[in-house]
């Protein structure tokens, strides 16, 4: 029961009620008698009287809007949440793992002469979900790293990781081994990483997506330029116009060319192996330094790193 409401008590229950316990009171009791919005001046004189009459020492009337303000409730509403989506009630993100059973591709590449392999795992949509990375001998520090390294990236890419913001991060990164390649789509590479996820994006992102990060096929770097290969004109008319020009205009005599000593040029390179060796001036069984990374030089019978100093054992 309250003073106002769907079960409003009364103004004449209010006395009622302080009349009930004012015998067992020694002073005034402190109660506001609440009255509604169209009480007149008579009924409110009632209840003053009404209250004298049962004995009740004092007296408060309230009436409903008399002033510019008034508390109506001291309690904090109740928010009502709409209800929440199961999409969006994940608080984390869900890991997609592959089936049992998938398809699977294996790439053998060789870059600056550094041997390896590139198995990538597919989903049954076709997109890329695991990838495998065999670089090295078994037990190498580099072939740990390559391992782990494997490992991150999958596990990134069944989180939901797109494979683009991989290829965007590791493309053109640049650090030995690097160098030509015996990929026919992608011929120079400038480390292993730009070579693994140009080769990824190669074989499962779109024409749409690759083509934003400047990665194609040799068939779509010959298609774009094929139109601009072809001649306006026909080969003989060109040399008919040609002919016409040369018998119009008359030939002046020539002077003789001073002679020069001939001058023998360098071995050429027969082979990619050797074609490198002779742009980078290291031979293609280098080793790769233990401390940096970068692919060492001959220097007598050892070998020396040109990035921080290191060699191979001698001094």
């Amino acid at each position: 029961d309250c003073a106002m409401g769907e079960r409003a008590i009364t103004p004449m229950g209010h006395v009622r009620m302080m009349a009930a316990a004012q015998p067992f009171l020694s002073g005034a009791i402190s109660k506001t008698v609440n009255m509604p919005e169209s009480a007149t001046v008579e009924e409110v004189a009632e209840i003053y009287f009404e209250a004298w009459k049962m004995g009740i020492k004092a007296l408060a009337i309230y009436r409903d809007n008399c002033k510019v303000g008034q508390p109506l409730s001291d309690a904090k509403a109740k928010k009502t949440e709409a209800p929440v989506s199961d999409a969006g009630s994940l608080s984390h993100p869900v890991r997609k793992r592959l089936p049992k059973t998938r398809s699977s591709r294996t790439t053998s590449f060789s870059v600056g002469g550094a041997e390896g392999y590139l198995t990538a795992g597919a989903y049954d949509d076709g997109a890329l979900g695991e990838v495998f990375l065999k670089l090295g001998k078994q037990g190498s520090t580099l072939a740990g790293v390559m391992d782990a390294f494997s490992v991150a990236i999958s596990i990134a890419l069944q989180y939901g990781v797109p494979l683009e913001a991989f290829v965007s991060k590791f493309v053109n990164m640049r650090f030995e081994p690097a160098g030509m390649t015996d990929d026919k789509d992608i011929r120079m590479a400038q480390s292993m990483m730009d070579y693994i996820f140009r080769r990824l994006a190669l074989d499962y992102l779109p024409l749409e997506t690759r083509e934003a990060l400047g990665i194609f096929t040799a068939e779509e770097r010959a298609a774009s330029v094929a139109g601009y290969d072809a001649p306006a004109v026909s080969p003989a008319a060109i040399e008919a116009v040609v002919e016409t020009l040369a018998a119009s205009i008359p030939v002046a005599p020539v002077a003789e060319a001073p002679v020069s000593l001939p001058v023998v040029a360098p071995a050429t390179a027969h082979s990619s192996s050797e074609l490198l060796e002779q742009i980078t001036g290291k031979t293609n069984d280098a080793p790769l330094c233990m401390t940096c990374g970068i692919k060492m030089r001959p220097a007598g019978s050892c070998y020396v790193c040109e990035g921080c100093g290191s060699t191979s054992g001698c001094s």
